[in-house]
Order: structure tokens, then sequence, then C-alpha cells
């Protein structure tokens, strides 16, 4: 019988993709494994593999394809020693028989895992696909994965019964077994399985107000209906995703300015020019800001961490993402390995990375990891906010505005620029004290602004 192509589901909050590129043309034969397509996102450009052998008898949507449903038949596959010009006329109406055979496994994983909760039962294809992969291992029946995606696992010593898969109905794909070596996408072990017992009876979360609900509030006619874009459903799902998991404490500290600031004004006014008058750099208090994170985690190492089951990942470097607000929502550039870095080479790397990222021209890997991050709305005016920490890393600087206010500085009451940071730990890698310790030498750094220049 033929077997349909679906659009697969590449992140857990996507419902639609463009269909880029196919790596595949009528007629070829495929392999479990062999990459198929491309399929853009939000963010990014992605290749799909195939699921199943065969031969493509007929392709549905063409390359190039905008706004593509997920779970949309985008192909037809006679299976071997099928007539292959048969199922090209079969068109893809009937689902394949193994997506409805999905739900089986489902059923039987309600009763034993707290599934139940909003965050599994949000009707993401995704995430009841992972739910199908952790209820066959419940059972003991096959986990799902793509040929590839086994030799990697086994490659890299990661069981393939704790990597969620993404693929279609759950299956576990190549780029969710590299997930799961930076420790994103990792299950508990199965031996923390008897635990279940007593946290079934712990109070679900409650789940947020339908899209009837909320509009039930309003007068009809008294609103418009903006619909989410794939980058705006991405934000939404990571950050609500990390303040339902990540336990989070805040840490506050006021920094003088004010030595920074003459620093930055000379070293600013001694920048060569070019022929039309441009100057080679043009160093902000933000710039400052990363370089001296970076310093203050090298500094401190057991803060440099990001947080997994497994164990904890201890960074040789400091890798700053940024928060860079762009149209729709915002993206966050990570300067590698910025302790190493001059100011003024941060500083241009930035003014790079703010300009693609507006226009989404970031690579992947542009924006991808880091270990810690800064997010300043001091250019707002903001005097102090806390961030939420984006996973994998451990930490997030919140900077406000540099403000003059009145300090008291040997018994004497002074004017000084004062800029409030407040520091975002996951409790579960950086404890209170381990916090304070890297906020300090943070605020020492800024505070001694010449010490990052040597």
């Amino acid at each position: 019988m033929p077997i349909n192509i679906l659009m697969p589901a590449l992140s857990p909050t996507m419902e639609k993709g463009n269909l880029a590129k196919w790596l595949k043309k009528e007629g070829d034969k495929v392999a479990s494994g062999d990459l198929i397509a491309e399929i853009e996102t939000d963010k990014a450009t992605m290749e799909v593999e195939a699921v199943d052998e065969g031969t493509i008898a007929k392709i549905l949507v063409p390359e190039g394809t905008a706004d593509v449903p997920v779970n949309d038949v985008i192909a037809i596959l006679a299976g071997e020693g099928e007539d292959v010009k048969a199922a090209a006329a079969s068109g893809g109406a009937a689902p394949a028989p193994k997506a409805q055979a999905a739900p089986a496994p489902q059923a039987e994983a309600q009763p034993s895992a707290p599934a139940a909760s909003p965050a599994a039962s949000s009707g993401n294809g995704s995430v009841v696909g992972n739910g199908l992969v952790a209820g066959s291992q419940a059972t003991g029946s096959r986990i799902f994965s793509s040929p590839l995606a086994r030799r990697l696992a086994k490659d890299a010593g990661i069981e393939l019964s704790r990597i969620s898969g993404t693929g279609p109905h759950g299956r576990i794909i190549a780029r969710d077994v590299e997930a799961a070596k930076s420790g994103q996408g990792l299950k508990a072990p199965a031996a923390a399985a008897p635990a279940a017992a007593p946290q079934a009876a712990a109070p679900a979360i409650a789940p947020s107000m339908s899209d009837q609900q909320v509009r039930a509030l309003f007068e009809d006619g008294s609103y418009e209906v903006v619909p989410h874009d794939g980058m705006r459903r991405t934000i939404a799902q990571r950050l609500t995703q990390s303040m339902q998991t990540i336990p989070h404490f805040y840490l506050t500290m006021d920094c003088n300015l004010d030595k920074l600031l003459a620093l930055r004004g000379q070293v600013n006014a001694a920048a060569s020019k070019d022929k039309d008058g441009k100057p080679a750099y043009k160093l902000s208090v933000n710039d400052f800001v990363v370089k001296a994170m970076a310093v203050a985690l090298q500094r401190v190492p057991d803060a440099n961490v990001s947080w997994t089951d497994g164990g904890m990942l201890k960074h040789r470097h400091s890798d700053i993402g940024v928060a860079v607000a762009m149209p729709g929502g915002l993206i966050t550039p990570i300067v590698r390995k910025a302790e190493t870095l001059a100011l003024s080479v941060i500083s241009n790397q930035m003014k790079d990375f703010a300009a693609r990222a507006r226009t989404r021209k970031l690579k992947p890997e542009e924006y991808q990891g880091g270990t810690s991050a800064v997010s300043n709305l001091g250019m707002f005016g903001i005097k102090d906010f806390t961030a939420v920490i984006n996973p994998p890393h451990a930490t997030i600087l919140a900077v406000g505005t540099g403000e003059q206010r009145a300090i008291v500085i040997d018994g004497k009451v002074e004017v000084a620029t004062m800029m409030s940071v407040t520091l975002s730990c996951d409790h579960r890698a950086v404890d209170g004290a381990l916090g304070a310790e890297l906020l300090g030498a943070f605020k020492a750094l800024i505070e001694n602004p010449m010490t990052m220049l040597v």
C-alpha cells in the first residue's frame, strides 16, 4: 500500500513550514534515514530524513511552497515491489496506516505517566509524538528511530530511551541525537520511574484560558486578531518551558559606571578613522558589559555551566548571547569566546549580528548554544528588571540604564552614574553563594574597566 510522506513538525511549536527544496525527485529510491527535503522553519532551514524505504511515486507539494501545515501529505512513497504508477494514482488522500496506529501506545502511557498535564496534552503533534516514544519504552516495545540516529546515539554513548524524538510520530532522528549531546531533550533515566507514583498526586499546572474564553471577555469588534507567526510561537513555548522547569532565583547589584564612561570616551576618541572619517569602532556600554560577563565567568568557572540530567557541562570558554530585538520577537546571537576578544571586536561583531538579525539572515550556529546571556533594556530607560533564562544557559544578566544617583562614598554624599544589574540563576546549577560570587566578579570588572584591557 502507498505510504504518505507528511510535512514533519521540526520544533515543538511548529504548525506550518515552507518546503524550500526537494533533495529527491519522482522515481528516486530512498532508504530510511536518507535526506529527502529541506524545510524552512521560523529561524532556520533544516534537512528532513526519510522514515520508510521505497520509491518516490509522486510529489504533491512542489518546492518553494510556503505555509504547508504540519502532517499534510507532501509526497507519495511506493513500497518495495509496489507498482509506482498505481501508488502515484492513489493521490495520497488516505492517511498512512502507521499514522493511524500511532495513538495506541499513547493510550497505554497515560495511566502510568503524568502526561495529562497541559504541557503534554497541548495538541502539539511533536509533543504527542514524544509521548508515544515514552509509552512504547514503558511497555518494553520498540523505540522508533532512524538508522542514522541509532548510529549517532551509539557513538555518543546515549541510550535511545532517553532521547525525545521530534520526527514523524515521535521518531528519533539525527538532530535529536545532536541536541541530546548538549543536554537538550534528554529524559530522566529509567531508574527514576518508581518515583512517578507519588508525583502523580501533585497538582497539575493550571491550563491557560482557551481562545474562546479570552475572546468572550471582550465585545465583538473591539479587537483585531493578529495571527502568531512561527517566531512568536517559538518564543512563547520556550519561555513558558523555562519558567515551568527551571528554578529561577535573582541577585541584584548596583555598579558605578563613572570610570567605565571615562575610559569609553578615551578609547572611542583614539579610534582610527578611514578616508571618509568613519571610526574603526565605537564602543557602547553594552560592549563592556558583554566583555565583563565573559571574563567574570572565567574567574568563577563553576558558574560557567549548563545543567543536564546526566551531569554538569562545565564550559571552557564564555560564549555570551546578546538579546537583539527584531520584528515579531527577539533573537540571541552568540559572541563566541568573548573572554578572548578585544572590545572593538565585540563591538563590531554585535553591530553585524544586530543588522543581520533584523533581516533574519543569521545562521543557526550564530544563535544556538552559548553559556550565558545578556539582556540590556537600559537604552529604553528601564532601571532594573529580571530576565528569563534561555536553556542551555544557567544564567542571564538583565542590565538597566545608567543614571546619576546620590551615593555615599567615605561618609560623604556624592553623585555617581549607577547601573543596576540583576542575575537570573538556575538553582540546579548555580547556588546562591556561587551566583553572588559571579555577580561580584562582574561588578569589580565594570567598576575597574582597565582590568579588561590587559
